[in-house]
C-alpha cells in the first residue's frame, strides 16, 4: 500500500469521526489506567459497568487501596480474570502512592513498570490521557493493519512500528482510535462488513465479502 492510499484511508476515517474517542469511561489519568487494566481481554463495556460503580466510591489511588483487594474484587468480580486484575491494581494503587505521590506518570518506562501495565497500555494512557504520538495495538488494529494492508506485520510490536512510520503525520495522534473504531464495528474478525465500509475501494484486503 503506498502513501496517497494511506492519507485518504486516515482522510475519509478522519472525515467520518473528526474527535475519536476510547469507549472506555474515565474522568482522570488514574481512572483511565485502572478501566485499561480491567480492560485485558474483556470488552470495554464490561469494564464501564463495573467503573460506573467503583469509581464514585473509589477513584484515586488511596481510595481504591483502602478497600484492600477482597474489596475491589466485589466491583470488578463481572469483568474476565478479576482476581489477578484486583491483585494488580492494588499493587498498582501502592507502587502509585509509593513512587509517584499518586501522579500517573507520563513516560512508557515509568507506566510499564506499574502492575497490570503492559506496553498497550502504557500508549493507550500516553495517547489518550496525555496526547502523546502512540500507537496501542490490540486485535482489531492487529488484524486491520495486516488485512487491509494498512501496516502488515507478524506481531503487535511490529505493526506498531509500522504504524508509526507509515501512517502519515497529521493523522498519528488519533489513527489507533480511528483504527480501534472501525475494527470493532466495521471490519470485524468473523464477517467484515466490507460491503458498508467507507475505505473498500481503498482496501487490499483479497477476500473481501459483501454483505
Amino acid at each position: 500500500m503506498n502513501k496517497t492510499k494511506r492519507t485518504e484511508i486516515f482522510t475519509r476515517l478522519r472525515n467520518e469521526n473528526p474527535n475519536p474517542e476510547t469507549e472506555l469511561e474515565y474522568s482522570t489519568p488514574f481512572e483511565l489506567v485502572v478501566a485499561v487494566a480491567l480492560s485485558a481481554q474483556a470488552t470495554d463495556v464490561s469494564v464501564n459497568k463495573a467503573t460506573r460503580k467503583l469509581f464514585p466510591i473509589a477513584n484515586t489511588p488511596e481510595t481504591i487501596l483502602a478497600l484492600g483487594e477482597e474489596g475491589l474484587k466485589e466491583y470488578i468480580k463481572t469483568i474476565g480474570l478479576f482476581n489477578s486484575k484486583a491483585k494488580n491494581v492494588i499493587k498498582m494503587c501502592k507502587l502509585l502512592i509509593d513512587k509517584h505521590n499518586s501522579v500517573v506518570p507520563q513516560t512508557r518506562e515509568e507506566l510499564e513498570e506499574l502492575p497490570g501495565v503492559g506496553r498497550k497500555t502504557a500508549n493507550v494512557v500516553l495517547n489518550t490521557a496525555f496526547r502523546q504520538i502512540a500507537m496501542a495495538v490490540d486485535t482489531h488494529i492487529f488484524r486491520m493493519g495486516n488485512r487491509t494492508k494498512i501496516a502488515p506485520g507478524k506481531d503487535v510490536l511490529e505493526v506498531e512500528k509500522r504504524l508509526l512510520k507509515l501512517v502519515p503525520q497529521e493523522f498519528l495522534m488519533d489513527a489507533h482510535h480511528w483504527m480501534i473504531l472501525h475494527g470493532r464495528y466495521v471490519c470485524t474478525a468473523r464477517k467484515p462488513k466490507c460491503g458498508s465500509c467507507l475505505i473498500e475501494d481503498l482496501c487490499e484486503y483479497n477476500k473481501k465479502e459483501l454483505d
